[in-house]
C-alpha cells in the first residue's frame, strides 16, 4: 500500500478526486433528508401515522435501493464514452438510461398500487397503521418514475464529471420537500397523504431539473432524445449484474437485523443505532467511490490504463485515510454520543462494544467502497455480482454461528466484519489483476 495522504492536494489526482467526491458527499447526505423530514413532520400527526410512514418508507427505500444500478451503470457508460472523446455518444447512453428508468418506474407503479395492501400486510401492522401505510405507499408510488429518473440522470452527470449539479438539485429538492410537506400536511389539512404528495412533487421537480440539463446537453451535441430500443436494452443488460450485487448487500443487512431481533430487545435496539451510524459513515466513504466510478470510467474510455491504475491507487489511499479518521472518531467520541441515543444502561453498553468493532472495520470498509466504485466504473458488473454472492455466502454461516452460540451483538458485528473482509479479498484480487482493465468506449466482456 502506498503512503497515506498526509498533506492535501499533494498528489496529481487529489484535486480531481476531491472536486468530484466533496459535492457527491453533499448530495448523498441530502437524499436521506427526504424521509427524515417526512418523519419529523408526520410524527406530530400521531403514532399510527408515523408507524405507517415507517412501513411504507421501508418498502419505498428498498425499491429505490435495488434500482441504484440506474445511477451506477449510467455513470460507467457515460464516463467511458466521454473518455473516448465522444460526448454525443456519452449523452445518448445517458438518455438510454433515463428511458430505462422511466420504464422501470412505470412498471413498479403499475404493480405497486394494486399490490400495496398485500405488501404492507407482510409487515403484520395493526389495522390503523396498515391503512395509513397503504395510503402513503400508493401516493408515493406516483413519484417512483421521477425518482428513478433522478437516479439515472445523476449517473449521466457523474459520468460527465459533474457532481456539483446533483448537489444543488438534491439540496433544493430537500428544502422544497420540507416546505411542501408542511404546507400540505398542516396548511391544506391533508395529513399523511399530504406528506406523500409533497414528496412526490419534490421528486418530480428534481426530475424536471435534471431533464432540462440533460436535454440541453443532448441538443448541444446533436444526441438523440427519443427512445432507442437497443440502447435501452443494453442499459438494462448492464444493470442486471449490478442489481444482483446490490441484492446481496441488502440480504446481508436484512439477515443481520433478523439475527439482532432474535438476540433480544436490547441487542436489537443497540444494533439499530449502530446500523444507523454505519449507514451515515458509508455515505462519507461512498463519496470517494462515486469519484472512482467517474474517473476510472473516463480513463478506460480513453484507453489510459496507466492513468486508471494510478488513480485507483490514490483513491485507495484516500479510502484508507478516510476510514481510519472515521474509525478513530467513532471510537474516541463514544462517551459523548452514545448517551444521546438511549438512557438504558444495557443498550448503551452493547452499543459501545459494537461501535468499537465498527471503528476497527472503517479503514477496510474505505478500501472496499473505493474498489467497488473502481470496478463499477470499469463496467465489471459480472465480477461484482459474483463477488457479492461470495461475500454473502461467507457472512451467512457466521450469522448462524452468532445465533447458535449466543455470543451476542458484538459477535454479530464481527460477522459483519467477516463480510467486509470477504468483500475486500474478492475485490482486491480483481483489482490486482488486469481483467478489469478493458479499454475503449464500450466494454466487451472477456471470457
Amino acid at each position: 500500500m502506498a503512503q497515506l495522504p498526509l498533506l492535501p492536494l499533494r498528489h496529481p489526482h487529489d484535486r480531481e478526486i476531491l472536486r468530484l467526491a466533496i459535492p457527491a458527499f453533499g448530495a448523498l447526505v441530502a437524499e436521506p433528508l427526504f424521509l427524515l423530514a417526512d418523519s419529523a413532520i408526520v410524527g406530530h400527526l400521531g403514532t399510527p401515522q408515523l408507524a405507517g410512514l415507517g412501513v411504507a418508507g421501508t418498502v419505498l427505500q428498498t425499491a429505490i435501493y435495488l434500482c441504484v444500478f440506474l445511477a451506477y451503470g449510467t455513470t460507467a457508460r457515460v464516463a467511458r464514452q466521454l473518455g473516448a472523446g465522444n460526448r454525443r455518444a456519452a449523452l445518448e447512453g445517458g438518455v438510454d438510461g433515463v428511458w430505462l428508468a422511466v420504464a422501470i418506474g412505470l412498471g413498479i407503479l403499475a404493480v405497486g398500487i394494486p399490490a400495496a395492501p398485500l405488501v404492507v400486510g407482510m409487515f403484520s401492522p395493526s389495522e390503523a397503521v396498515a391503512s395509513h401505510a397503504v395510503v402513503y405507499l400508493r401516493i408515493s408510488l406516483a413519484g417512483m418514475p421521477p425518482m428513478l429518473m433522478v437516479l439515472a440522470a445523476t449517473g449521466v452527470l457523474r459520468g460527465l464529471q459533474d457532481t456539483r449539479t446533483p448537489l444543488v438539485v438534491a439540496a433544493v429538492g430537500s428544502a422544497a420537500n420540507v416546505v411542501l410537506n408542511i404546507g400540505l400536511v398542516y396548511g391544506a389539512g391533508l395529513g399523511l397523504a399530504g406528506s406523500a404528495l409533497g414528496t412526490v412533487l419534490a421528486q418530480t421537480g428534481m426530475a424536471a431539473a435534471y431533464l432540462v440539463v440533460v436535454i440541453r446537453g443532448a441538443r448541444r451535441h446533436g444526441a438523440r432524445l427519443r427512445p432507442h430500443g437497443p440502447g435501452i436494452l443494453a442499459s438494462g443488460a448492464a444493470g442486471i449484474p449490478l442489481f444482483v450485487r446490490t441484492l446481496t448487500l441488502r440480504v446481508v443487512l436484512i439477515v443481520a437485523t433478523a439475527v439482532a431481533t432474535r438476540l433480544g430487545d436490547a441487542p436489537l435496539a443497540a444494533h439499530q443505532v449502530a446500523f444507523t451510524i454505519w449507514t451515515f459513515l458509508a455515505l462519507a466513504l461512498d463519496a470517494v467511490a462515486i469519484a472512482a466510478q467517474a474517473i476510472v470510467g473516463r480513463y478506460l474510455g480513453a484507453s489510459d490504463v496507466v492513468g486508471a491504475r494510478a488513480a485507483t491507487r490514490r483513491m485507495m489511499e484516500w479510502g484508507v485515510a478516510a476510514g481510519a479518521a472515521l474509525g478513530v472518531l467513532v471510537a474516541v467520541a463514544r462517551p459523548a454520543y452514545v448517551p444521546l441515543f438511549t438512557p438504558d444502561p444495557e443498550v448503551r453498553a452493547l452499543l459501545a462494544a459494537a461501535l468499537l468493532v465498527m471503528a476497527v472495520l472503517q479503514p477496510l470498509a474505505g478500501v472496499v467502497f473505493v474498489l467497488d466504485g473502481v470496478l463499477i466504473g470499469a463496467g465489471d458488473g459480472p465480477y461484482l455480482a459474483a463477488a457479492g454472492v461470495a461475500a454473502m455466502l461467507a457472512f451467512l454461516p457466521a450469522a448462524w454461528v452468532v445465533l447458535a452460540t449466543g455470543i451476542g451483538l458484538t459477535g454479530l458485528w464481527w460477522a459483519i466484519g467477516l463480510w467486509v473482509v470477504a468483500r475486500l479479498v474478492t475485490l482486491g484480487l480483481r483489482a490486482r489483476g488486469s481483467a478489469w482493465l478493458v479499454t475503449g468506449p464500450v466494454r466487451a466482456e472477456r471470457r
